[in-house]
């Protein structure tokens, strides 16, 4: 579908590029801000993680509200203010963002893991936090696979994908702290539920405005992180191996102390009370102003109602009045995508062109007199 019928069907589209995001998805995270607060800087004072980030609009929304000092502390100049640190994390290569430390790597590995937390260590330490926890105060996650067209098959790759940025989230935030991420509503939801609420105290299905109607897409909204006892946070689905076994790396990170406690023992427990998950009734709400745009209505581009084409008292143009401007390109286009041609070849120096010369003039064989 071309662009300019892309533009007039998406209100948040088109509003997306007009402000400066690089994809619509800005507003999602926005709306829920609205509704819920979770971007308050007095709430948000060590830092923000946005996993599977790519191409950067929701860290654009955590950068652009961060930077304001929270409420009572005003420093003496705008610039003596240093915002909380947000480290966007995401396989791919993403072009840079103002006051955004990008870390291209996988959210399954521990290395991943423990540089989110050296990152965050390292700016809060700049900016003079009073607490040594290294661990950030919210945690984001707006990752999707690509859909394949199965319902079944998309919906359990978004979740092992949301379970993925669970995991990671269990050893970089802190106590107390938020935790937003994607989810494709389904029959395994309460299930996601009830995972969740073992970590938060608080655990909400939400949907922005600005996400369609007609897509399954939701946002798991979990508020007041709190590890249960016993457990140890760790990348991993299954029951961690014997100990010394290769491949057994735990992250420290609970003020740098060891845990020893029986962590096969908890999730032996945790999985006998997975059986109720199918019983709870999960809170789903809408997010975002009722009298605001509709993700899924088409608006017309704003007109200028006093332009005809002609001037004077020529007739009015065709189309009844003239847009306003014209289509906007995108943001932020990729910078590695299937469809892009390949980058020309590096133009050759002098020296490596007469090398090659040489090397493939045919050499002059000496030719034998013959008498006349």
């Amino acid at each position: 579908m071309g662009r300019a019928s892309k533009d007039k069907r998406d209100i948040y589209y088109r509003k997306a590029k007009e402000e400066g995001y690089r994809a619509r998805s800005a507003y999602k995270l926005l709306q829920i801000h609205e509704d819920y607060h979770i971007l308050d800087p007095a709430q948000v004072q060590y830092g923000a993680v946005d996993l599977c980030a790519a191409p950067g609009s929701w860290s654009q929304v955590l950068s652009s509200i961060l930077a304001c000092p929270p409420p009572g502390d005003v420093p003496a100049s705008p610039a003596a203010y240093v915002p909380p640190p947000v480290i966007a994390v995401d396989l791919q290569e993403m072009a840079p963002i103002p006051h955004v430390t990008i870390l291209q790597g996988d959210i399954t590995s521990t290395t991943t893991a423990q540089q989110i937390l050296d990152l965050l260590a390292a700016a809060n330490r700049r900016r003079g936090a009073r607490s040594a926890d290294a661990r950030a105060s919210i945690v984001v996650c707006d990752g999707a696979p690509d859909v394949t067209g199965l319902h079944e098959l998309d919906e359990y790759l978004q979740h092992q994908l949301l379970l993925a940025a669970l995991l990671i989230t269990t050893c970089v935030l802190r106590p107390g702290g938020t935790f937003v991420t994607k989810m494709f509503r389904g029959p395994n939801t309460p299930f996601l539920v009830h995972k969740s609420e073992l970590f938060f105290e608080e655990v909400r299905v939400v949907k922005p405005k600005s996400s369609r109607n007609a897509s399954v897409e939701s946002f798991l909204l979990c508020q007041r992180f709190r590890l249960p006892a016993g457990y140890v946070p760790r990348l991993r689905l299954a029951l961690p191996p014997t100990a010394g076994e290769p491949g057994d790396v735990l992250l420290q990170v609970q003020g740098g102390s060891h845990h020893t406690p029986d962590a096969d023992t908890y999730r032996v427990a945790a999985g006998r009370r997975t059986a109720a998950a199918e019983a709870l009734l999960v809170p789903f709400l809408s997010c975002g102003d009722l009298s605001g745009f509709d993700a899924d209505m088409c608006y017309d581009h704003e007109v200028d109602e006093e332009h005809t084409e002609g001037g004077g008292g020529a007739a009015p143009h065709p189309a009844g009045r003239r847009a306003k401007g014209h289509v906007l390109p995108p943001v932020q286009p990729p910078l590695q995508a299937p469809y892009l041609p390949p980058p020309p070849p590096a133009p050759r120096t002098r020296d490596e062109t007469d090398g090659s010369a040489r090397s493939t003039s045919p050499k002059e064989s000496p030719t034998k007199k013959t008498k006349q």
